[in-house]
């Protein structure tokens, strides 16, 4: 809802957003929804205000973090900056006392994550990772059903997310050193990793180029795989391709996570609402959701954007304000699948495997 619409009176949690690219989907999310309120958009950018603006039929908007720090009826701000920006964000909404929504990956480098955890220790304020793919209807039934005991203990996990995205390559910026698909895109099979499996100690992994890579210009890895190692030595595996022709949906989802139980097997996908287990009692399932639900998560063109998801976290995390608990991830867990990530970049510089325990104790941080 917008801040105009609410009752002064009612104790209503207002939201202002920083960074209007990909927040254009949280845009949607908080108008949508009847659990917080609006007030302020905020992008360095006056023009992509202005397209917010006109897009939303919402005209409170500014140029300057600062109006929002500053602004005592804003309780939330939702950060959807580029990677580089988030610790010194974060951290400025922490020291005005805001609560604090954050997109995936949550920092882009470790070095930033013991003073983080220090300052919301010190506030008090909460801190969500929007890993928005936890929210996805496949993906939360079937976290529902291992939470059941459906497919009983888990063995394994497989997360993969291939998509065809070509069409970056035409981008300046994605042939720049600094753009890297392993955390732009493998940190949503990451997460899922950690969801199900979250004492990874060890990881080792390979990438490469592709020849699609190298005729753009590319400078890091497009094709790449990886294998986990848990303290209880389950292993894992996570796999991304991201400059090759993908099968048809009917076959190959974009994004899939599978489980492999002790009694059973479950698999979700995206961006397809489609979910397939063989559950504990051997009956075999195949789930699929219609247009109803199909309009709630993609509301604009080409399921560019899946502010479905955006809503449902954000929800979630006006709830854990108001009743009081953890809502995940939290801070500690998006470090974790930083940590995470870095250690299977540096694993794909050194050929070997990493350690994740020697990487976290290099930085000071026991999570």
């Amino acid at each position: 809802m917008r801040f105009n619409d609410i009752d002064k009176k009612e104790n209503t949690q207002v939201l202002g957003i920083l960074g209007l690219g990909e927040g254009r989907s949280l845009i949607s999310a908080a108008l949508a929804s009847k659990k917080l309120a609006l007030k302020t958009l905020c992008d360095i950018s006056e023009e992509a205000c202005k397209q917010r603006s006109k897009e939303f039929d919402f005209d409170h908007y500014t140029t300057r973090y600062e109006d929002m720090l500053t602004d005592p009826d804003i309780h939330i701000i939702a950060i959807y900056t580029p990677d580089h920006l988030h610790a010194r964000h974060v951290t400025q909404a922490l020291q005005h006392g805001k609560h604090v929504v954050c997109t995936k990956p949550f920092i882009d480098d470790l070095k930033d994550a013991k003073a983080l955890l220090d300052l919301q220790a010190q506030t008090g304020k909460k801190v969500f990772v929007g890993q928005s793919s936890r929210f996805f209807e496949p993906a939360k039934r079937q976290r529902k059903d291992f939470e059941a005991g459906e497919i009983g203990e888990l063995i394994t996990i497989e997360s993969s997310y291939h998509a065809d995205h070509r069409w970056f390559l035409e981008k300046k910026w994605a042939l720049e050193d600094a753009f890297k698909w392993l955390y732009g895109g493998l940190s949503h099979p990451v997460d899922f990793i950690r969801w199900y499996l979250p004492d990874v100690e060890e990881v080792m992994g390979y990438g490469m180029i592709s020849a699609n890579g190298k005729k753009a210009g590319l400078k890091n890895e497009d094709t790449m795989h990886f294998i986990f190692k848990a303290t209880d030595g389950r292993i894992a595996r996570v796999s991304g391709v991201y400059t090759s022709p993908i099968q048809p949906a009917y076959r190959e989802s974009g994004m899939t996570t599978v489980l492999r139980g002790t009694e059973g097997a479950s698999q979700a996908d995206y961006h397809e609402l489609r979910y397939a287990i063989t559950d504990r009692t051997g009956e075999e399932k195949t789930i699929t959701w219609g247009d109803s639900t199909l309009k709630h998560y993609f509301r604009f063109e080409g399921q560019s954007h899946h502010a479905g998801e955006y809503q449902n976290y954000l929800e979630y995390f006006v709830d854990s304000i108001e009743q009081g608990f953890t809502a995940y991830p939290d801070m500690a867990e998006g470090i974790g699948t930083v940590a995470l990530l870095q250690a299977m970049d540096e694993s794909l510089k050194t050929g070997k495997p990493v350690s994740v325990k020697e990487l976290l104790n290099r930085y000071d941080l026991a999570l």
